[in-house]
């Protein structure tokens, strides 16, 4: 987490965000997808004033170090203590197989309008961000998810045609219950019956509501779902395929290997050797960075 502060235009190269002109006590939300660099700035005629890196490196369209960019406080740089514009940024450094299904419904630049919810999430955010007690990075990490979750969540209604048909189902009582014991508890043996049981319907009439709702049956979207989290876990290379097999639930290595290269198209050996050149290869985020007042 970051804050700026900064009086003139200051900006990433490429892609530039929309201008966006809010009252200051309401400020509004921009998610961007990385890993690719973008640009913010108070005008789209303004010129690249700054280049930050991925590693908050400041330096000038030239190449030059920026001296006017400086450390202004715990969390806080810029180029004046007193900027009337003040930016609250964060970035996640993370590659979840999972979480991309999420991402990829998302614009690539997803700006979320002020509200109240988001105001008072933001507010607190920025009161701690300066904060340097026991335990601070944690506050802060947890503040960051809570407002990443409700930008998302808001974002999603307002665009329900972009909403992944998983997460409209999670406002069905019926349907809404049975994916969190799916996804809560991917190793037990679900069946169809099982899960029908749970959710108070029969087992026909819970499975044409199922698949009415995500286009695909509860053991199919099971399977789906233990070999998303399957990938996810294959991150870690301390894990073995036989202790992720038992996680997500498969009897055997085998039976996950067999199930993980019919699905994703290459074993969890070459998946998890793929994945891990990839990581090294590219820039997992787009650089953090700042900018800009209103000329209002």
């Amino acid at each position: 987490m970051t804050r700026v502060s900064t009086p003139a235009a200051a900006n990433l190269r490429a892609t530039r965000l929309p201008v966006l002109r809010y009252h200051r006590s309401l400020p509004p939300i921009a998610l961007l997808r990385g890993p690719d660099p973008y640009t913010i700035a108070d005008h789209p005629d303004t010129p690249i004033h700054a280049i930050i890196d991925e590693l908050q490196n400041c330096t000038a369209v030239d190449g030059s170090p920026l001296e006017d960019m400086s450390i202004l406080g715990i969390r806080t740089w810029g180029n004046s203590r007193n900027g009337q514009t003040v930016i609250l940024t964060g970035t996640y450094r993370l590659d979840s197989y999972v979480s991309r299904q999420i991402l990829d419904s998302l614009t690539a630049i997803a700006v979320v309008r002020p509200s109240t919810e988001t105001e008072s999430m933001t507010t607190l955010l920025g009161q701690q961000i300066s904060a340097d007690g026991p335990g601070q990075e944690v506050l802060l990490d947890r503040l960051l998810d809570l407002v990443l979750i409700s930008t998302v969540r808001t974002w999603f209604t307002e665009h329900p045609d972009r909403a992944p048909r998983w997460i409209k189902a999670y406002e069905d009582p019926v349907i809404g219950h049975a994916l969190r014991l799916m996804h809560n508890r991917p190793e037990r043996r679900w069946t169809v019956e099982s899960l029908a049981h749970q959710t108070g319907c029969s087992r026909a009439a819970f499975a044409r509501r199922f698949t009415a709702q995500l286009g695909i049956g509860p053991l199919g979207y099971l399977t789906q779902w233990r070999l998303s989290v399957a990938a996810d876990l294959l991150a870690d290379p301390s894990r073995t395929v036989s202790s992720i097999a038992r996680e997500v639930g498969y009897s055997s290595p085998f039976a996950l290997t067999t199930a993980f290269t019919r699905h994703h198209g290459m074993s969890p050996r070459s998946f998890r050797e793929a994945r891990l050149v990839s990581r090294d290869r590219r820039q997992l985020t787009g650089a953090m960075t700042h900018t800009a007042e209103s000329t209002e």
